[in-house]
């Protein structure tokens, strides 16, 4: 990713700081989302315009990355809704996921890659909020917007299904 924005360089807010500590894991989780390197900047760039464009309201954030996290999933959803978001079947592109030089590691990779992606969306997200960002339950609910115990339920399913699907 390029450089930080000169807004985002000299910050006015003192959450700034918080913001740029959160781009990794906010990058990471719209690649994860969006499955493209091209669409998940956008994402991210759509994400931290919407939050830049409302520091006014950061002063009510108990946790900002859960805030992020947060938008970022309501613009992906809206995005869907709209059918905004170009589809590839998996089989039709190369995935994008570093791969280890062993064939055996290869095939392991791939077929976490294709067994993610068989996942509904909603126990796909809660999987990755949880694996890849290490969000608590509680976090994840309120940036889903959803009860906890759903959030307990998609992630208890999506796990029995990934490990039915390996």
């Amino acid at each position: 990713m390029a450089a930080a924005p000169r807004a985002f360089a000299n910050p006015a807010h003192p959450d700034a700081a918080e913001l740029l500590a959160s781009l990794p894991r906010l990058r990471r989780y719209a690649r994860a989302l969006r499955r493209n390197d091209e669409d998940a900047d956008d994402l991210l760039q759509d994400t931290l315009e919407r939050a830049w464009s409302r520091a006014r309201l950061w002063q009510g954030v108990g946790d900002m990355r859960t805030w992020l996290f947060s938008i970022m999933h309501n613009l992906h959803v809206d995005a869907l809704r709209r059918g905004r978001l170009d589809t590839v079947d998996l089989d039709e592109q190369t995935p994008e996921v570093p791969v280890a030089p062993t064939q055996g590691q290869i095939l392991v990779l791939r077929d976490l890659d294709a067994a993610l992606a068989a996942l509904p969306a909603e126990q796909r997200e809660v999987l990755l909020l949880t694996a890849l960002d290490g969000l608590a339950y509680a976090e994840i609910a309120q940036a889903l917007g959803i009860p906890i115990g759903t959030v307990m339920s998609r992630l208890s399913r999506g796990r029995e299904r990934l490990r039915g699907l390996m």
